[in-house]
């Protein structure tokens, strides 16, 4: 405890306790005039960022998404297991840019259902084809990080032709992460089936542990480290479902890109830490920049998988030059 807080007069704690008060009362109510209702499939969208919604896919399943400002539409996807608060720093700078923002949260993550089905990439980028066409966006920039980078290829590749402009992947899972026949480079099985141990033996820990350490670089020699950005990781991911979670392990390893990538056909930016520690640079960034057809690479010397969050104005600037170019 601080002395600032030790010294906390009596006058004060009661101001608190009068303060707390009045917000277990007001907040509540707050929270459910806020709350956005459910959209069916196939509701018409006027145009306009909406602020906040939920739409029903065809499914069933609700995917949560934030639809802020005006001007051209730039689409953020998601890494695993984390949700569209994940983008915070993206989503308000880019819209104080003047572009329109959106940002879902994948099914099973964040406050889309925790779904037990569908889990897998496929499904995914159907997911976002519907939510594009219920938010009639066109000219887009589909932005993806890590699992969301393999999201991004899948729907452009096989849903976005006449709505997509232009694509980033960051950090990203394609052309595939495990070790095949094909991708001798890749990651073993072995990898992958520890992460399903750790979520299924003590998901909370290893939801801490995870961030704390290769996610963001810190446990790098000298790495300043933050409280705050490891409990925002823990907090994101455990707002999300553990079996969808659990199922998306298998969805960012084994699911090959290959095709998408090379389906692609507007220009590409390709971003990557080279000493990210989740997504090693030689088997992704490497490989798939020799895949797309208007492909540019660029790549950040000591920066780690979670550069979004811990580089924000490095990468920021970075895309907006993309984006404008």
């Amino acid at each position: 405890m601080t002395d600032e807080t030790s010294g906390t007069t009596r006058r004060g704690l009661m101001t608190t306790g009068a303060m707390a008060a009045a917000l277990a009362v007001t907040l509540p109510a707050l929270a459910a005039q806020s709350t956005p209702a459910a959209v069916p499939a196939g509701s018409k969208n006027d145009g306009h960022a909406s602020g906040s919604g939920i739409l029903t896919v065809k499914d069933g399943t609700q995917i949560f998404y934030k639809d802020w400002g005006t001007g051209q539409p730039l689409v953020f996807h998601h890494g695993w297991p984390l949700s569209s608060d994940d983008w915070d720093a993206q989503m308000l700078f880019f819209s104080g840019q003047g572009f329109r923002v959106i940002a879902h949260d994948r099914r099973g993550h964040g406050r889309s259902s925790q779904t037990a089905m569908g889990n897998e990439m496929d499904t995914y980028a159907a997911d976002v084809a519907q939510l594009m066409a219920h938010l009639d966006i066109r000219n887009a920039v589909h932005i993806g990080h890590s699992t969301g980078g393999g999201e991004v290829a899948r729907y452009v590749a096989r849903h976005g032709r006449g709505r997509v402009a232009k694509a980033v992947l960051i950090g990203a899972v394609p052309p595939i992460m495990l070790r095949t026949a094909n991708n001798p480079g890749g990651l073993p099985l072995d990898v992958f089936d520890g992460l399903r141990k750790a979520l299924t033996d003590n998901r909370s820990g290893f939801y801490r542990d995870f961030p704390s350490g290769p996610f963001y670089g810190f446990n790098r020699p000298g790495a300043k480290v933050s409280e705050a950005i490891i409990d925002n990781w823990w907090r994101q991911g455990m707002n999300g479902g553990a079996k969808a979670q659990y199922d998306c392990i298998k969805a960012f390893s084994e699911t090959d890109f290959t095709d998408d990538l090379k389906a692609i056909d507007v220009p590409t930016l390709v971003l990557h830490g080279e000493d990210d520690q989740i997504v090693p640079i030689a088997d992704s960034a490497h490989l798939a920049i020799k895949l797309l057809k208007q492909g540019t690479l660029k790549t950040y010397p000591g920066l780690p998988h979670g550069m979004c969050t811990t580089h924000a104005d490095v990468i920021n600037q970075d895309l907006l030059s993309f984006i404008k170019g």
